[in-house]
């Protein structure tokens, strides 16, 4: 190993001890809290960057943190028409479609004690099948443009924002509904005035998850046929050509848009359910 690989660990493990003492010395600082964050990722492609210059591992097995901005930066436009076909087409669509309808599907489920018992397994057996299976029938179904990827998308993320929401349904107390009850409240005055809102720690927590499946579907049902652009169409494509810099870069655009979709979903929760305990500072 050369010289670069050593001063990359020598400074991950000075950043790390550095990390431990500011965590230990100031726990629930905010400012703390983004440093060490901040500090780790740093940290992390430090050191990634030294070991594959100081192993002189080769771009087609790895590429370093400087040749993936570099090909991000050569690559904004191609980045860009993937990012807009896979993202805001097929995921984000999907996402809205299958998180919409999860959400009525749920207030009939409630209404119904025969949903309750008949679609209920039924969707647990519908999530438990594997995307590599769906993916390729919905794209014969659906084409082969950003439609399939959105009807991926709302197959993996109907169910558990489904289950999220019913259980949210079912949150109030017994007490909470006689106190309505008294106040001769009918089932859709209920329903928005305290059952909702009850609802909406289990409907969040089962968005924040569907971000995720969001993204991971567009980009897998993009492996069983697509036209010429998108994000799992650029990666399989890009790993023919040994192109591992461009593989990485749209890796980094997903793991970027991700994060950024996952903490405005947080950013929503926390200004909607203020008064839940879980907000509570």
């Amino acid at each position: 190993m050369s010289g670069a690989g050593w001063a990359a660990i020598a400074f991950w493990l000075i950043a790390t001890a550095v990390n431990f003492r500011v965590a230990a010395r100031w726990p629930k600082a905010r400012a703390a809290r983004a440093f060490v964050a901040t500090s780790f990722g740093v940290t992390l492609l430090v050191l990634w960057q030294g070991l594959v210059r100081g192993l002189e591992v080769s771009p087609v097995i790895l590429p370093a943190p400087t040749d993936i901005a570099a090909k991000i930066g050569a690559s904004l436009d191609l980045l860009w028409l993937d990012f807009s076909q896979t993202i805001l087409k097929g995921a984000l669509g999907g996402y809205l479609i299958g998180c919409g309808a999860a959400v009525l599907t749920a207030i009939l489920i409630d209404r119904s004690p025969f949903l309750q018992r008949g679609l209920l397994p039924v969707g647990n057996f519908v999530a438990a099948l594997p995307i590599v299976g769906i993916a390729p029938i919905l794209v014969m179904w659906f084409g082969f443009d950003w439609q399939s990827k959105a009807a991926v998308v709302v197959v993996m993320v109907f169910f558990p924002v489904l289950v999220n929401m019913v259980a949210g349904l079912a949150a109030t107390d017994q007490l909470q509904r006689d106190l309505m009850a008294t106040y001769s409240a009918s089932y859709w005055q209920a329903l928005i005035k305290l059952r909702l809102p009850a609802a909406l720690p289990f409907l969040f927590n089962g968005l924040k998850i569907a971000t995720t499946l969001a993204l991971i579907g567009a980009i897998v049902a993009e492996f069983f046929g697509s036209p010429t652009r998108g994000m799992g169409f650029r990666i399989s494509t890009a790993v023919g050509q040994l192109d591992l810099p461009l593989v990485w870069a749209e890796i980094t655009v997903a793991a970027l848009a991700g994060s950024g979709f996952f903490g405005l979903m947080t950013l929503i929760e926390r200004r909607a359910t203020f008064w839940h305990p879980s907000q509570r500072r």
